[in-house]
């Protein structure tokens, strides 16, 4: 039963059966990935993959992009799901520890790509279930899984639910395409990625290639096992409020370029630092309490972007010195500055026992920062900035954020862009979008 309703909401789910809201938070969730996809292309990380895909997915249906080198639908999915990876400030979801939009938008528009003639809306309305039917199962693979997994694990069933949509799939295929996508979706453990970061990361652009290739292997006839996260019994509740709650509208958008279990410490620390008008000579150590979990980004001298954005203490020491962190301020020399790693030295994690009890669903932290004239100054429990469950990014925020991430790579068509996709429904062609990111060239 969850099954068939599943797959009818996949194939029959229109524009104007969405709310309002959901329309809308899909255009600023295509926005905020297309702005991390543009920015993440100056990591050595986007490079490495980049070059991979070419030579291991070529093909000429789809390009990498800001690239213009032709790949396979496959190949694009990958490039693009693990080159925004590569900079960790793309969409959240705290009830599932992880990624959606980073792996789902990469393969709408490589179908679209591929496919031609879709519509603004139909790209939208494929991006909304997309994201309704990953988050749900993400929600289930952590409800009957004993380990915690990659985001890839459950991106993979939304990408295979884009593609069997915008590929018109049957009924049969599309249940196929569902099953072979978590059969083979990376279920790597995550807390690896936390203790050990390296370019491996979430796993998303695996996923987003495992769910593409999902429904094109359905689509020739493949069979896949029963995806037992949208098909057991004891999982039903996750899928009976489908349509009635938008779990789209429920997605965090990231202010800083690291780890989302980071960023509440890094709102507190600044918080503080502006209503006690203090400077980082004035600071002598800073405590930060919060869940387990973040404790374990426990890295103080980061030696790579991926350690960088996978610590806490070197971010919260950063943003003090910065009050900004992208790539800039964290990679390159930036990781070697000695006033930063110093203060980074005196930041100590102590788990929360509160912290812990709210956790996944309200991830927050407090922050005590101690100064050299003996002040103890301590912040309230925070949430991450621009968390849902706080204070939501504003249209204008998702903006502002948009050019700082654009503008160095696209210049002056930096607004274009934006206004296309804040105007995305009205279009009867949605593949213009793709004229923007394939014209530059970055090699």
């Amino acid at each position: 039963m969850n099954t068939c309703y599943s797959i009818k909401f996949i194939h029959q789910l229109n524009w104007h059966d969405l709310p309002i809201e959901a329309q809308h938070q899909a255009k600023r969730c295509l926005l905020d990935t297309l702005g991390v996809a543009v920015a993440s292309r100056k990591t050595d990380l986007s490079r490495i993959v980049y070059d991979f895909a070419t030579t291991m997915y070529s093909g000429a249906d789809c390009h990498l992009w800001l690239d213009g080198r032709g790949v396979s639908p496959a190949g694009a999915a990958l490039a693009h799901g693990i080159s925004i990876d590569a900079l960790d400030i793309h969409d959240n979801c705290n009830q599932v520890k992880g990624h959606a939009g980073v792996a789902l938008i990469p393969t709408a528009l490589a179908i679209m790509e591929q496919q031609g003639n879709i519509s603004g809306q139909e790209l939208l309305t494929a991006i909304v279930v997309g994201y309704e039917i990953a988050i749900r199962a993400g929600l289930a693979l952590h409800q009957s899984a004993c380990d915690y997994h990659s985001s890839g694990a459950w991106n993979a069933l939304g990408c295979a639910a884009i593609a069997s949509r915008l590929l018109g799939l049957n009924f049969e295929q599309t249940q196929h395409a569902l099953g072979i996508a978590e059969y083979h979706g990376p279920r790597s453990q995550m807390m690896r990625c936390i203790d050990y970061p390296t370019m491996l990361k979430d796993g998303s652009g695996w996923g987003a290639m495992t769910g593409i290739s999902a429904a094109w292997l359905a689509q020739g006839g493949f069979t896949g096992a029963p995806a037992l996260s949208m098909e057991a019994d004891d999982l039903a509740t996750v899928w009976a409020d489908m349509g009635k709650r938008w779990y789209i509208c429920e997605q965090d958008f990231k202010r800083y370029a690291v780890c989302h279990w980071a960023q509440p410490a890094i709102a507190a620390s600044l918080h503080l630092i502006e209503i006690h008008n203090l400077l980082p000579k004035h600071i002598q150590r800073i405590q930060v309490f919060t869940f387990f979990e973040a404790t374990r980004l426990h890295n103080r001298c980061p030696q790579n972007t991926e350690q960088a954005q996978y610590s806490l203490p070197f971010p919260v020491a950063a943003a003090v010195f910065h009050n900004h962190l992208g790539i800039e301020e964290l990679s390159g020399v930036s990781l070697h500055d000695e006033q930063i790693l110093d203060l980074a030295d005196r930041v100590e994690l102590i788990e929360d026992a509160d912290c812990n009890a709210t956790f996944p669903e309200r991830q927050m932290a407090r922050v005590c920062i101690n100064t050299y004239d003996g002040r103890s100054l301590n912040s309230d429990m925070t949430l991450a900035p621009w968390d849902s469950l706080g204070i939501p990014a504003t249209d204008e925020e998702l903006s502002e954020k948009f050019n700082w991430l654009v503008e160095p790579s696209l210049g002056k068509i930096t607004g274009t862009l934006k206004r296309y996709i804040w105007q995305l429904d009205q279009y009867n062609d949605a593949n213009k979008l793709l004229t923007f990111l394939n014209s530059p060239s970055m090699r």
